[in-house]
């Protein structure tokens, strides 16, 4: 996900004499490549992505210390390298896409978040510290890292599906977010899945669903997501207004779902089932509030670009990226049952 830095309400003029396409408002050459904190942070995201798919495919020792566990991390190489192929192919579509239109970006900033993510990461950020002026570059940079991205997931899925087992769904258990795309996917590969039973995903298929939903996330057109970009490329000013309708849409997602997973209980009295409820309800609720805080630090309403129009091949583009989020998009992320 790039990200530029807060700019002044009025965008500086361009330099006399500056081709209308600009991508960026410096020419002074691109800052040199910095590696240091990048690696650090990927070193970390790599170790804690092993641990999820360790833990995922219940490789981790019950007992031993944390040597005993640091031995076991090779055994998640399933589930680590392919969800890391997905993200490092997202980032770097984006990181050379900006770097091709002369934007002055970082490499990704890895983000770990082992034990309280499923993945072992929360994704990965790229600092834009160049101004995007075009809106070409604009949709070259916010398209070009899902559209990636999902050019490894869908066949990291497909194969993880392959190797998954259809079974009768257990009495108590997770349940992963149903998405327009990852219902077809389900159909072609598996077929029809009996009433009752589900696909219990192996470390390669949950790999290739983690690729979905993180790239659903990022194309909510909202903010400095990917989605942001496109669609302020696509619509210019009036992206702004719907931004701010489709971010506060998502507290009504998270309502949506409490009163989904809440009335039961409330009918059936049954109140120490009430927390489960509300727990399945907040991934909406997080993400409304993550991004707030987003809008706050980058600006509410997104950094403008010069005047004029897509050419069509890149219309189509972005037409495509959101009919993508629309396909991918998981009304319920993840469910506890």
């Amino acid at each position: 996900m790039p990200l530029e830095e807060p700019l002044p309400a009025e965008p500086a003029a361009p330099a006399e004499g500056a081709p209308p396409d600009e991508a960026s408002a410096e020419h002074e050459g691109l800052s040199p490549v910095e590696w240091r904190r990048n690696l650090l942070l990927f070193a970390l995201t790599l170790l804690s992505v092993f641990h999820a798919g360790a833990l995922y495919g219940d490789k981790l020792p019950k007992e031993g210390g944390w040597l005993a566990t640091l031995k076991a991390l090779p055994e998640g190489w399933p589930f680590a390298v392919s969800l890391l192929a997905i993200l490092l192919v997202h980032e770097f579509g984006h990181y050379i896409a900006a770097r091709l239109h002369g934007v002055d970006a970082s490499l990704p900033f890895f983000i770990p978040f082992p034990f309280l993510s499923p993945m072992g990461t929360m994704g990965a950020v790229i600092a834009m510290r160049g101004r995007i002026r075009s809106r070409k570059a604009l949709l070259d940079i916010g398209a070009s890292g899902p559209l990636a991205g999902l050019a490894v997931a869908i066949p990291v899925l497909v194969l993880g599906l392959s190797l998954s087992e259809v079974k009768p769904l257990s009495e108590h258990g997770a349940l992963e977010g149903q998405s327009l795309l990852y219902l077809l996917l389900k159909r072609v590969v598996l077929g029809p899945i009996p009433d009752g039973h589900d696909v219990y995903l192996g470390p390669v298929a949950f790999a290739g669903w983690g690729g979905l939903l993180v790239t659903s996330l990022n194309l909510i057109p909202i903010a400095q997501l990917d989605g942001g970009h496109i669609a302020y490329a696509l619509f210019g000013l009036r992206q702004n207004r719907i931004a701010r309708v489709l971010h506060w849409s998502l507290l009504g997602m998270f309502a949506l779902n409490l009163i989904r997973f809440a009335w039961p209980i409330v009918k059936a009295r049954a109140w120490s089932d009430l927390g489960g409820a509300v727990g399945n309800s907040m991934s909406w609720l997080v993400w409304f509030l993550l991004l707030g805080g987003l809008m706050r630090v980058g600006g509410r309403d997104h950094p403008p670009v010069e005047e004029g129009e897509l050419d069509p091949i890149r219309k189509g583009i972005a037409v495509f990226s959101l009919v993508l989020f629309v396909l991918l998009f998981m009304p319920t992320p993840w469910t506890n049952y």
